[in-house]
């Protein structure tokens, strides 16, 4: 085998080339698609971040214009009530990765 590729040294080239391929493929194609998946979820979380603030913005300004409860001494609760949304938004999230960790952890 030595013989036919150039000796020793054809040999030794060929297994550096094949280990660059392997390497190279084996680390930079898995880097890119973890690359890829780190972006769509801090993409989505930032979307999902600014849905929720203006979720709560809306509670807030709902209950400022549309009734006439909340007036003088009673002008705080919109925001308690914008408070409870966040606090109901966090529960949901919370929820949901409580249940999607114990799907991936049995299987």
């Amino acid at each position: 085998m030595s013989n036919q590729n150039g000796g020793i040294k054809g040999d030794f080239d060929e297994l550096v080339s094949t280990l660059r391929a392997y390497v190279k493929q084996e680390t930079i194609g898995p880097l890119k698609g973890l690359g890829r998946y780190i972006a769509f979820g801090l993409a989505g979380t930032t979307i999902f971040g600014i849905g929720g603030l203006f979720l709560v913005l809306a509670t807030i300004r709902i209950l400022q214009t549309e009734t006439d409860t909340f007036q003088g001494n009673l002008s705080f609760l919109p925001y308690l009530c914008g408070l409870g949304t966040c606090g109901v938004l966090i529960y949901l999230i919370l929820l949901a990765l409580k249940r999607d960790g114990r799907r991936h952890s049995n299987g």
